[in-house]
């Protein structure tokens, strides 16, 4: 199990150095359940060091699970109107949530750049 989350978060940080270097950022900040994780938070640390930036590891208050999140967005989606059926439903791992349509936020465009 070890080696499987040292994977993961070594894919996580290159992700988030490729990030760092295409927008010319030089900090980071974890947040979501994942970040209270001490290994990822002193990975991403060694990281932004290594680059000149910063990193910003928010606290236990603060790093909780995003499902919290995705339910208020379905609950906004519900008050506006916004049903789907069961058999219409689907789930996948690659879902952009910058394509979905926030009705609740109308005159809000979003677009991915």
């Amino acid at each position: 199990c070890y080696s499987l989350q040292e994977t993961l978060f070594a894919m996580l940080v290159e992700i988030t150095e490729r990030a760092m270097a295409h927008t010319g950022q030089n900090q980071v900040l974890i947040v979501g359940g994942v970040g209270c994780n001490k290994r990822l938070q002193a990975m991403m640390g060694d990281m932004v060091r290594e680059r000149g930036g910063t990193l910003c590891a928010m606290d236990g208050r603060y790093c909780i699970d995003n499902g919290a999140m995705i339910a208020q967005a379905g609950i906004f989606a519900l008050q506006f109107g916004q049903q789907t059926k069961l058999k219409d439903s689907w789930c996948t791992q690659r879902y952009r949530t910058d394509a979905v349509k926030t009705i609740w936020r109308e005159g809000v465009q979003w677009h991915h750049t």
